[in-house]
């Protein structure tokens, strides 16, 4: 080692696939994406039934969309060790819990690097798709699935709300089912000036009643002033009007 800051090359460690408990064992590098060959590290042979040694079988293949590296979208072969009990005879196979949600074509780290542009980095969910090679549909079901686990489900989500914003948006420019849904903004970092707007929640129902100023559970301040357009719907709502539901987040 030349320099203690350095450490000795890791290929592994480098494309993220170590925290997903794989190895690469090979690469193909092509014009428009990169494929990584990998193996599960850690052998999987005693049966979840009975206890016994199992017996290899083969493999399967396991192709998940990963982080784009090189500017390119990057996909693993994983490949999946498959054992069968010398006993009751079951076959299983090596454990992938670690690498990728049980079905999903997305692995974890590809989940979260979706989740971090879009929230971070604003990237639409079609570019976002556009860089893991993958389909439209998969990338927004994955964002939404990690969102509402790690954001949406968060208990702090909304410290320090102190402005709030509520508009009504045109989400569905077709004849045919709902149109709108309730925007609700924070505009505290806007008021404060230190950053910009932050995108609480979407309803969909036109009118939902806003409980201004009282204060609910488990919050020590209440919200200070909320912003309705007023060529809106919402004027009416926010006095009483609308629907029965409240919103403890404009509280």
């Amino acid at each position: 080692m030349a320099k203690p800051t350095f450490t000795t090359p890791d290929i592994d460690s480098f494309c993220l696939v170590d925290q997903l408990g794989l190895t690469i064992t090979g690469q193909r590098l092509e014009e428009h994406r990169a494929v990584l060959e990998c193996r599960v590290r850690e052998d999987d042979p005693w049966c979840r039934h009975c206890g016994a040694e199992g017996v290899s079988i083969g493999t399967v293949v396991r192709q998940l969309a990963h982080v784009p590296l090189g500017w390119r979208p990057t996909t693993l072969v994983v490949r999946v060790r498959r054992y069968r009990c010398a006993d009751c005879a079951r076959v299983w196979r090596q454990d992938t819990s670690c690498t990728a949600a049980p079905r999903a074509k997305l692995s974890r780290h590809a989940v979260l690097w979706a989740l971090k542009s879009l929230v971070i980095d604003r990237m639409s969910v079609t570019r976002i798709a556009a860089g893991l090679g993958a389909a439209w549909h998969t990338v927004n079901d994955a964002v939404l699935t990690a969102g509402t686990k790690l954001l949406i489900n968060d208990p702090a989500r909304f410290d320090g709300v102190r402005v709030l914003g509520v508009d009504e948006h045109c989400w569905r420019h077709t004849g045919r089912g709902s149109h709108f849904v309730t925007v609700i903004i924070d505009l505290t970092p806007v008021r404060n000036g230190t950053g910009p707007a932050r995108l609480l929640d979407m309803v969909g129902l036109l009118k939902v009643r806003l409980t201004v100023g009282l204060m609910p559970p488990g919050r020590r301040h209440p919200c200070e002033r909320s912003r309705i357009r007023p060529e809106s719907a919402y004027p009416a709502s926010a006095v009483g009007g609308g629907d029965d539901r409240s919103l403890r987040s404009s509280e």
